[in-house]
């Protein structure tokens, strides 16, 4: 069997010497220290957007293609569900008939 073997280290690696006794020092509390006052710089001013007609034209129409794509995925989303909501309901009729079918004989 596997037995586990447990190092053991048959001498000490160096002298082990008892941690060193540290002594409290005394806070002596000093006047409060004074920072002057931070020069302020001036807030960096934004670059002004500035919106051309076209620019303008061009956000409208980004917005609009958008629009139009979340409509079609939705829409998209909405059929699928209405065509397995169509299908079960046809499976459901097929199987009530055949088994309806199957009692009458």
């Amino acid at each position: 069997m596997i037995r586990p073997k447990v190092p053991v280290n048959p001498m000490p690696t160096g002298y082990a010497a008892p941690p060193a006794v540290v002594e409290p020092t005394a806070v002596i509390p000093s006047t409060p220290y004074a920072a002057p006052p931070a020069p302020t710089a001036p807030a960096p001013s934004r670059p002004v957007v500035q919106l051309t007609p076209g620019s303008v034209v061009a956000v409208a129409g980004m917005g609009v293609v958008v629009v139009l794509v979340i409509g079609a995925v939705l829409v998209s989303m909405l059929l699928a569900v209405a065509i397995t909501g169509a299908s079960l309901a046809i499976c459901a009729l097929v199987i009530r008939s055949i088994l309806t079918t199957d009692t009458r004989r």
